[in-house]
């Protein structure tokens, strides 16, 4: 079992990993923005996420696997987001 202090950095590092997508949600979703967006790099962060979260899963550990699913909805939301603005671009 992972210790109670070694999950608590890992939320913590999710937490903040999250946080670094928001104003990427923000410029796709807010302001209508998609300019510089690649799709094929977020499709791999994306494929990259999901296998930390089988990892996690893996190992048991929550710390990870609540963060590798609230930075895969975030990376959703903006695939989404970019391909709705692409499609009535």
């Amino acid at each position: 079992m992972i210790p109670l202090w070694v999950e608590a950095i890992g939320v913590a590092a999710g937490f903040l990993g999250v946080i670094a997508w928001i104003p990427q949600i923000r410029k796709v979703w807010v302001e209508g923005k998609h300019e510089g967006i690649s799709l094929p790099t977020f499709s791999l962060v994306s494929a990259s996420l999901t296998m930390w979260l089988f990892y996690g899963i893996v190992i048991e550990s929550v710390a990870m696997i609540f963060a590798n699913i609230a930075a895969l909805s975030c990376i959703l939301a903006i695939i989404v987001g970019v391909l709705r603005l692409r499609r009535e671009g």
